[in-house]
């Protein structure tokens, strides 16, 4: 399992590798941020290097557009904590590192020569390794050879780590076991529902002696909670987005910059098997066509996978002298003999990708919102300095709503606050903390946006007069007493029941359930009733109420899953093996906690900032 889990392991970091080659970072490298600074901190020895925490941001904003379907800014993408969960990612691939180092743990050269190989962005289109591809790579991405090497090598030495840690990580049978029959046992039931109609004595009005009283025993359902009288002035990128001038121009360099998104000529899904000569090729398609083999046959003989002899989706400039034959085709089927750097081949097309292209026009909106965006951002963080300046000397926030663009406000805040700025966690935040007698700090909120606050007041809790909230409190009074008509009326029933009357003699139809599992959802009744079930014992009775009603429950049988049946088997399996991941990965993480407290960490939160301020 150990040997596994580092496999697995540094199998993702090798495509992790690729997908930041093949991206690209425009912007992060040696240089990228200026200066010298070169790391974004340490664990223990172990620095973190800014274009590791870059790369990762990066590809985490890629991965979360890919799976929405449209573009996040870096803004946005911290909303959701992304940034947060980036960096703890990278700081304990540091302590690793950092832990692997401290134990001489290293691989020699060849199991890294093997791990470059294995990088697709390396090798030509034959197949083979391009030395001159492998630097250019690294060049673009701001490494040498033998800092990429050192990486691997790094990289691979923590996984060997990973896999001492986690290995002969496994549920032991008897937690499986006791598990699965706690989580499969079933109930038998029946019940019978009381709602408010079902009251055999309707409710009368209440007087207004009856109304003040259960205010007066009910104080808290009518009182407001502890609020905050918050002064504000703050900027939002939308509030000067129509301040934002259209640069035609830069709105046709952001296109050419994504012209890969919006032009892509027609493309083949295809797969490549090579053989020795030319006449072993014609034979080989000359069987398939024929009907003697056909192509996947042809790889397992040779003792490939399918994702050996796999391209991916080429153009015909892809394909190079390849193309003629693979494009001659109108949909799947095998082209060839054809020549290629490797040798004779027939390629297999497996579907193909029509040509699509979004003209600068049709693009145009789009563009232009994302421009939008990025300059009232950048016109909004233009106005921190100078807000900054005229806090710290000593103005007030209806000062800084004068001078500046910042516009001033006030909300009482609480739970229910429907002002504008109280949906942003960061003003809610600082809102919380602040205290009487602070001065006003600006802040950023998630849109890039800014602003300062001011506590004016605290408001203690309040209880709201009876005449404000009589209305609130004839509701609460006729909700409080039909539940308890009904639970009176639903006991009374259990006492009748229990003294063999029976479930099916009184004017409420009965409900009956069978094979109810623990985390049942059973329509129009409490949860509370599913749990009461199973703490009960066969033929026992209970009531069970809540705001909506009263119900009488009988157990009538207790289900115990087989542990042998075949359905038992496959779900014990799948459980053990999820529940080892859990173990592994809980382990993992232990371990990693335990590197960073011993080993300390580090963190120069001035080059995190600089990371950030690269990203639109």
């Amino acid at each position: 399992m150990a040997k596994s889990a580092a496999r697995k392991t540094s199998n993702i970091f090798v495509w992790i590798i690729v997908l930041l080659l093949i991206v690209g970072l425009a912007g992060f490298g040696a240089g990228g941020f200026g200066g010298t600074v070169r790391s974004i901190g340490k664990v223990g020895d172990t620095k973190i290097p800014v274009d590791r925490y870059a790369q990762a941001l990066q590809q985490e904003l890629r991965t979360l557009e890919a799976q929405t379907g449209r573009r996040f800014t870096l803004a946005e993408a911290q909303a959701f904590g992304l940034d947060r969960a980036v960096l703890q990612q990278v700081v304990a691939t540091a302590a690793l590192e950092d832990e692997a180092d401290s134990l001489g743990l290293s691989v020699g050269d060849e199991a890294v020569r093997r791990e470059v190989l294995r990088v697709p962005a390396f090798q030509s289109l034959s197949g083979g390794f391009d030395r001159d591809a492998y630097e250019s790579a690294l060049r673009r991405n701001g490494q040498t050879v033998a800092e990429f090497e050192a990486g691997i090598r790094h990289d691979t030495a923590r996984s060997l780590l990973q896999g001492a840690v986690v290995a002969g990580a496994g549920t032991p049978e008897v937690l499986s076991d006791t598990l699965y029959t706690f989580a499969r046992e079933t109930r038998d039931f029946t019940y019978i529902p009381l709602r408010a109609d079902d009251l055999e004595t309707p409710l009368g009005e209440p007087d207004d002696a009856a109304l003040q009283a259960f205010y007066d025993e009910n104080h808290d359902m009518f009182t407001l909670p502890e609020r905050r009288r918050i002064t504000y002035a703050w900027l939002s990128p939308q509030m000067v987005v129509d301040d934002v001038e259209v640069d035609e121009d830069a709105l046709r360099a952001l296109y050419d910059e994504r012209i890969d998104e919006y032009v892509q000529p027609e493309r083949r899904l295809v797969e490549r098997l090579v053989f020795g000569t030319e006449e072993e090729a014609a034979e080989a398609k000359a069987a398939i066509e024929a009907e003697e083999t056909d192509f996947d046959t042809l790889v397992e003989e040779r003792g490939l996978e399918l994702a050996d002899i796999d391209l991916g989706d080429l153009s015909r400039d892809q394909l190079g002298r390849a193309a003629d034959a693979v494009f001659a085709l109108d949909g799947p089927g095998v082209a060839g003999p054809v020549e290629t750097d490797l040798g004779p081949a027939l390629i297999r097309v497996n579907g193909i990708l029509a040509a699509h292209e979004t003209t600068f026009e049709e693009a145009r909106e789009d563009l232009l919102a994302e421009f939008a965006d990025g300059a009232a951002r950048r016109l909004v963080s233009e106005q921190i300095e100078p807000v900054d300046d005229l806090l710290a000397g000593g103005a007030t926030l209806e000062d800084v709503a004068k001078e500046t663009p910042l516009q001033l406000g006030e909300v009482l805040l609480s739970d229910d606050s429907d002002d504008p700025i109280t949906r942003y966690e960061e003003f809610r935040a600082a809102a919380e903390a602040a205290e009487t007698g602070d001065f006003p700090e600006i802040e950023q909120l998630a849109d890039g946006g800014i602003f300062a606050l001011r506590l004016d007041e605290i408001v203690p809790p309040t209880l709201q007069p009876f005449e404000d909230v009589k209305v609130a409190v004839i509701g609460a009074w006729e909700t409080a007493e039909t539940a308890k008509a009904l639970t009176a009326q639903a006991e009374a029933m259990k006492e009748a029941i229990e003294g063999g009357q029976g479930m099916f003699s009184g004017p409420v139809e009965t409900v009956t359930q069978t094979d109810v599992l623990r985390d049942a959802f059973i329509e129009d009744t409490p949860q509370s009733l599913v749990t009461a079930v199973f703490d009960m014992e066969p033929g026992e009775v209970r009531v069970v109420s809540d705001d909506t009603g009263a119900f009488v429950v009988r157990l009538d049988a207790i289900g115990t899953p087989d542990p042998e049946a075949p359905e038992a088997k496959t779900i014990l399996e799948g459980f053990r093996q999820q529940t080892s991941q859990s173990y592994a990965q809980d382990m993992i993480d232990a371990f990693t906690l335990a590197i960073e407290n011993r080993a300390g960490i580090e963190l120069n939160q001035t080059a995190i900032n600089a990371v950030h301020a690269q990203f639109p």
